[in-house]
């Protein structure tokens, strides 16, 4: 059954499928107990460029998992700067069910995942917890999915990224425009 904590918009969902696989045919036991680390609190997650580290604190041990994403393609940045430029660029369900129309899927790629803990696979429970706290921080805030994918640094051959560059999720009063409205 699906949990409804993590990957409740479009753009959280990408990440809950990094956990869940579509292709996985049998239930995962690591599923849970990374579903409860994350809803715990017991993973603090960093980004930087398109590494997501999370140090994940598994009963009296902290293992830290990093995970590398792929560059977002540039045709993709083009759409999503195109829809997010106008008087109020906000990240929706309906943009991304637009760019994923247009055949732009924003989802994240991972190229390689590793974990400090004494597994030897690219999914252990920290890792799943990492993809888990992810999803939740990208429900919160969808800017963060574009951020792990370094869509908010230039590009370098000088794709428009401009309006798109501090997307706000409140805007103050003052800075609006009457014009834009009416």
């Amino acid at each position: 059954m699906p949990d409804s904590d993590f990957g409740y918009t479009a753009w959280g969902k990408d990440w809950v499928r990094l956990a869940e696989p579509l292709r996985q045919t049998r239930p995962d036991p690591q599923l849970p107990r990374a579903r409860r680390l994350a809803r715990d609190g017991k993973v603090e997650l960093t980004i930087d460029g398109r590494t997501v580290r999370a140090v994940v604190h598994h009963g009296r041990t902290t293992f830290t998992a990093n995970i590398e994403l792929e560059p977002m393609p540039p045709e993709t940045k083009a759409a999503i700067s195109h829809h997010l430029s106008g008087p109020r660029p906000t990240l929706t369900d309906d943009l991304y069910r637009t760019l994923t129309t247009d055949g732009h899927r924003p989802a994240p790629h991972v190229t390689t995942t590793d974990c400090t803990c004494p597994v030897a696979t690219p999914r252990c429970v920290h890792v799943l917890a990492a993809y888990y706290e992810t999803a939740r921080r990208v429900d919160d805030d969808p800017r963060v999915a574009l951020e792990a994918q370094d869509y908010f640094r230039a590009s370098s051959q000088g794709a428009d990224v401009r309006a798109a560059a501090t997307p706000q999720r409140w805007v103050a009063l003052n800075a609006l425009e009457p014009d834009d409205y009416f």
